[in-house]
């Protein structure tokens, strides 16, 4: 049963994280893209449970509240929890902290695919 199967990603915020850097603000802050990268790590980490050995998973869509703010040296962890998985749609729920403090918040979807023929569908003439 894949329902409760989790993944993690962590992340030392660095300069190079912050809205500043990114262009997503201009605070020294983790920007929300790298809190949503973050969160993505973990889910390919939980989803990687359930993908056979021709198959990957893309994202598809993304539902990321960002609800405090993490400086630079932070660490940030993000846990995936599979919600349902499906024959095409893998649905996590994700959370992000800085040690106790909830950081975001959220769902990720990911599509189940077949490996070869999605980088092959990458290949236009």
């Amino acid at each position: 049963m894949a329902q409760g199967l989790t993944g993690t990603a962590s992340l030392v915020v660095g300069a190079e994280h912050t809205a500043i850097a990114v262009g997503s603000g201009d605070v020294p802050a983790l920007a929300t893209p790298w809190l949503v990268a973050l969160c993505e790590r973990a889910s390919v980490a939980a989803v990687a449970h359930v993908l056979g050995p021709n198959e990957t998973s893309v994202g598809v869509h993304v539902d990321i509240e960002h609800v405090a703010a993490s400086a630079t040296g932070a660490t940030v962890d993000a846990t995936a929890e599979i919600l349902t998985a499906g024959s095409t749609r893998l649905v996590c729920s994700v959370t992000a902290h800085e040690g106790t403090q909830l950081v975001g918040r959220g769902t990720i979807v990911r599509a189940r695919v077949h490996r070869d023929r999605f980088v092959k569908g990458l290949q236009r003439s």
